[in-house]
């Protein structure tokens, strides 16, 4: 199951110095992190996760197998995108395809850097990009209510549905607000999602602050968290001069680097996890002495639909889930003290998968 983050930002903010970034660290890691350039502006990457190492260190797995979410790097938005400005329409149709937004903004002041307009404001350079995305999406509302329109006076259930969720949309654009800002019924949530609105997408606010800032961050950022807040959306601080810097260690250099920086992690680590988080995803692990391997499913996953996430015939043919919680198989040193302590249980179909679960599926077929 691949979840893919646009990262988006204005000209000059550090967009495109983070995603090298990005992409050289994931390289330099494919021991640990497996990392593939599926077009020259897409970079897949690991998600950092401490308990994939414990868990195979306790099973002796042969192979360490992290889950991954996609980045996009997402040129060309400028003011004006939405009428094909840069080259807009192009770039609007991959944000399209995105599950979320990262949304990169300067906040940093360094006069060799112009910025598009001569100043540096986040919170109005964030206002500039949603602006466009909410112009495309009421530019594409109206293209398909016209669309719709015989479909609908012929009584077609999909269309009327599709129809009253456009029109709400668009009421909320035309206030100004984005369109995930809609309260949508349970039970309309497909048909919403089949509307693509760019506007609909969770956004995570990435702010690029001074080298010496990427610990707290700065001013800027706090007012970027600030709006994030008021918005229901979140914020990271990132140094992209300093996850350039890292890309080209390797792994003991880095992490002596980050010492040296007074920092406990990596901000790609940290942007990940947002991202992970922004996006409500949890993790389920599977652990044996060929691979410990960590598998991504939404919040709220039954167990034959986690199943699933391995392969179709598992959600199929689903008997059960031996599931031992991740503390107790830490505590206990693994599946057979599990087991013997009681702690392994036999969960159904209507189980809900938590976040680090180690899971066996028995299943027909």
């Amino acid at each position: 199951m691949g979840f893919k983050m646009g990262i988006v930002g204005l000209p000059n903010v550090g967009k495109s110095t983070l995603f090298n970034a990005l992409t050289k660290t994931a390289a330099a890691q494919a021991a640990n992190f497996p990392f593939c350039t599926i077009e020259p502006n897409v970079g897949e990457v690991g998600v950092p996760d401490a308990r994939l190492d414990r868990l195979a260190a306790i099973a002796s797995s042969k192979q360490i197998i992290p889950t991954r979410m996609t980045f996009v790097d997402i040129a060309g938005l400028v003011k004006g995108a939405s009428k094909g400005e840069g080259l807009g329409n192009q770039f609007l149709a991959n944000i399209r395809e995105c599950d979320a937004i990262a949304h990169v903004l300067r906040c940093f002041e360094d006069d060799d850097i112009t910025h598009v307009d001569g100043r540096v404001d986040p919170v109005a350079d964030a206002e500039v990009i949603e602006t466009e995305l909410m112009l495309a999406d009421l530019e594409s509302i109206e293209k398909r209510l016209q669309n719709i329109v015989r479909k609908v006076r012929g009584g077609d259930k999909e269309a009327v549905v599709q129809e009253r969720l456009m029109k709400e949309a668009r009421t909320m654009l035309e206030d100004g607000k984005p369109a995930r800002l809609v309260d949508v019924d349970a039970e309309d949530e497909k048909h919403w999602k089949m509307l693509h609105l760019l506007t609909a997408k969770p956004v995570l606010y990435v702010c690029n602050v001074e080298e010496d800032k990427a610990g707290e961050g700065n001013a800027q950022s706090a007012r970027v968290a600030e709006m994030a807040a008021s918005q229901g959306n979140s914020s990271v601080v990132i140094s992209a001069k300093i996850e350039e810097e890292i890309s080209q260690l390797d792994a003991e250099e880095a992490e002596m680097f980050l010492g040296e920086m007074g920092l406990e992690e990596a901000g790609l680590d940290r942007l990940i996890r947002a991202g992970y988080a922004l996006l409500n995803l949890q993790t389920y692990f599977t652990v044996g002495p060929k691979e410990a391997r960590a598998w991504t499913i939404k919040e709220g996953t039954l167990a034959p639909q986690a199943a699933g996430v391995i392969h179709g015939d598992f959600e199929r043919g689903f008997i059960r889930a031996e599931t031992i919680a991740y503390d107790d198989y830490i505590a206990l040193g693994g599946e057979g003290p599990a087991k013997e302590s009681g702690k392994m249980r036999a969960e159904g179909k209507s189980y809900l998968v938590k976040d680090g679960d180690v899971m066996h599926f028995l299943h027909n077929g």
